[in-house]
Parts: structure tokens; sequence; C-alpha cells
């Protein structure tokens, strides 16, 4: 649901409560997050995800990461597509894939274990449509050690390859939740996770930053052609316009 839908009326005798941490939990990385609260400002409700005190992901700000889905299936020809998803987050990017009928099987690979349980549980509220949509698998797992690896991201059909390849993990290809993706924004890095799609599929990248030439530049190095989108919204908190990117890379057929 779009961001907003079902609050309670900020009016009403009947409030939710101003803040709730719903779960708080330890990771490899990091303790992980879930928080809901009602923004006064604005009426509005908001889920949020923090990696120890780093936000991670508002559902006041989603325009961009439902553009990376949006944009990068509306770059693929054919039906029955399927797709790969790096980051489940708040659902936001695998809610927009599945809402496109040429999408035939999508796959969301989440590293950390407890997001994929606040949607399994309906803990946020687009868990519950993920989950029930037989299109849809939650994986739990490094995304960025699956794109290296030989067998890539279906452990039940190794060296399978998709139409589309859609991340959405790190703030940018410069700002990194773990150290340990630093490799993959590299040429020998995206060549690895290249040779995971099929000819002619596409990889997308969504950038809390604008639109960088250079890593655009190293795109086109790997792939048959690169271009960035600049994804420009309103921030309500701000009251001006915010811009973001989304990478977009074509393979060769």
């Amino acid at each position: 649901m779009p961001y907003g839908a079902g609050a309670p009326s900020m009016d009403t005798p009947q409030m939710q409560p101003f803040f709730e941490e719903l779960d708080y939990c330890p990771t490899p990385i990091g303790a992980v997050s879930l928080r809901h609260r009602l923004e006064l400002t604005l009426k509005r409700e908001v889920y949020e995800i923090k990696l120890d005190d780093e936000f991670l992901m508002s559902s006041l700000f989603t325009v961009s990461e439902e553009a990376l889905a949006r944009l990068g299936l509306a770059a693929i020809e054919g039906e029955q597509l399927d797709v790969v998803v790096g980051g489940l987050g708040l659902g936001y990017t695998a809610r927009t894939v599945l809402e496109h009928a040429k999408v035939a099987s999508l796959s969301v690979v989440e590293m950390l274990a407890p997001v994929i349980q606040w949607h399994r549980t309906g803990l946020l509220p687009l868990g519950a449509g993920l989950v029930a949509d037989p299109r849809c698998r939650l994986v739990q797992g490094d995304f960025f050690a699956l794109a290296a690896s030989e067998a890539g991201f279906d452990t039940d059909m190794p060296g399978r390859r998709f139409d589309a390849i859609l991340l959405d993990i790190d703030h940018s290809p410069e700002a990194l939740l773990d150290p340990r993706s630093t490799g993959f924004y590299q040429p020998d890095g995206l060549r690895a996770m290249a040779a995971h799609l099929a000819p002619g599929g596409l990889f997308g990248l969504w950038s809390n930053d604008r639109p960088d030439p250079v890593f655009t530049e190293r795109l086109a190095g790997v792939f048959a052609e690169a271009w960035a989108e600049p994804v420009t919204f309103d921030n309500p908190l701000q009251g001006r316009p915010f811009t973001q990117a989304v990478y977009l890379a074509r393979c060769g057929h």
C-alpha cells in the first residue's frame, strides 16, 4: 500500500502510539530494528528500518525504490521474465516488480533474517501481499556472495540466468553498509554478476546520490550499454525536491 494508507486519523481519540519499536535483533553486520511512528507534521503513519544508528529505509521515501523496478522492467522486452531483487527492506521494490504481469518469477535476496520474518509474519504492511504471490520467493542470503559465485542466485538451479537483477542494498556505490560489498562495484565484480543475466538482460541499481558519471562509465565498460536516470521527488520534511539515481545497464544479445 502507499505510505500513509490505512493510517489512523490524527483527530480521532483512538490514536495509535506516536512511536513503537516493533522489533530489535542482532545480525552479523549490526543490530537491525523496525520502528513504527506517526509523523505528526504530515499526519502519516511511517515504518522505518535501522541498522545500528543508521537509517536504511523509511516508508516516507519510496519513489526511487519503486522507480528502480519500474524503469528496469520498462527497459526489458519480452514476457515471462525472471527477476532478482537484491534487498527486501520494506518491500516497495519487490511489490512494484510484482505489479507487472510480464513477470513470471521474483527472487528477493535479503541477508538479514529478521527483515524476512517481519514480512512473513505480517509485521510490515506489504508482507502479506509478497508472501501470498506465488511468483515471489524470499531468500535469505548474501546477495554479493551469490553474485560473485558461479552457481548464482538459485541454489536449486545452479547457473540459472535471469532477465533482470535489481539491487537496492547500499546507499550508493561509494556509501556501503558493509565493506564486504566493495569489490562488487568494481569491473570484476560487475562482470561476475552480469554472468547471471540472460542475453539482453538488465542490471538496475538504486543510489541515494545523484547520478555519478564515473560510475555510469564503469558500467559502460562492462555492459553493452549503460545510463543513469535521475529520480526527483518532494521531500515532505524539508519542503524541497530531492534527487536520487537509478543506474541501468543492459547486456548484449
